[in-house]
């Protein structure tokens, strides 16, 4: 049975969308730069953005990027339609992870580097909630896991499983970073994302046109990259 569509949102929260959207994004492209920088293991797709900055001498932003369009590409056989989150997700993470390792001291021992990694998680899942309850579309790579779900009729949770560790595989012999970070990353940021997607809910529109607050919990989240 197909789920049925999430009701409309009403046309005055637009701003406050916006705002979520793109303060999402760019939190996202933040706590990326914290995992990044304490060197403990990144969540999986920035394994392989790693491991192609090793490999082509670019920044980890200006890989996400250029991957992040190469995926939107891969959107067209698979008849994906991306949304403005969905563009502007390939911009905006790579370019506030850049910025952010540009602001960032060099950490070296444990203490620093532990703290780091505990707040790039807990950064990602606030971004994650932000931006997913903004509800502009999917990430391009979260597109990209709901199109070959489509196409195949496997289950959202093979074909996920499947793509990442294909991406942690790629970019650990690349030379990307897999560690407790990674293990802790996908232990936490769904129950994270979770809580943030309630904290950050836009509630429906109601019949009438009026406003109501979302009672019920939010339709289940795939993390925006």
């Amino acid at each position: 049975m197909s789920t049925p569509p999430p009701p409309p949102l009403p046309s005055g929260h637009l701003p406050r969308r916006l705002l979520q959207l793109y303060a999402g994004l760019a939190l996202y492209g933040a706590s990326a730069a914290l995992l990044l920088e304490a060197g403990l293991g990144m969540e999986p797709w920035g394994v392989l953005h790693q491991g192609l900055a090793e490999l082509t001498g670019l920044t980890v932003g200006v890989v996400s990027i250029i991957v992040g369009a190469a995926v939107l590409v891969l959107w067209l056989p698979l008849r994906q339609r991306p949304g403005l989150g969905t563009v502007s997700n390939v911009f905006v993470v790579g370019l506030a992870m850049d910025g952010t390792l540009a602001l960032l001291p060099q950490a070296h021992t444990l203490t620093v580097r532990v703290p780091l990694m505990a707040a790039g998680i807990l950064l990602n899942g606030t971004a994650t909630g932000l931006y997913i309850a903004a509800r502009f579309g999917p990430g391009p790579r979260d597109g990209l896991m709901t199109g070959f779900h489509r196409r195949t009729g496997r289950s959202i949770r093979l074909v996920r499983t499947t793509l990442e560790v294909a991406v942690v595989t790629t970019g650990f012999v690349l030379g990307g970073t897999v560690g407790v970070g990674t293990v802790l990353y996908a232990l936490a940021i769904g129950p994270l994302a979770q809580l943030f997607l309630r904290v950050f809910a836009v509630s429906p529109a109601s019949p009438g046109g009026s406003t109501a607050v979302a009672a019920g919990p939010p339709a289940p989240a795939i993390l925006p990259r």
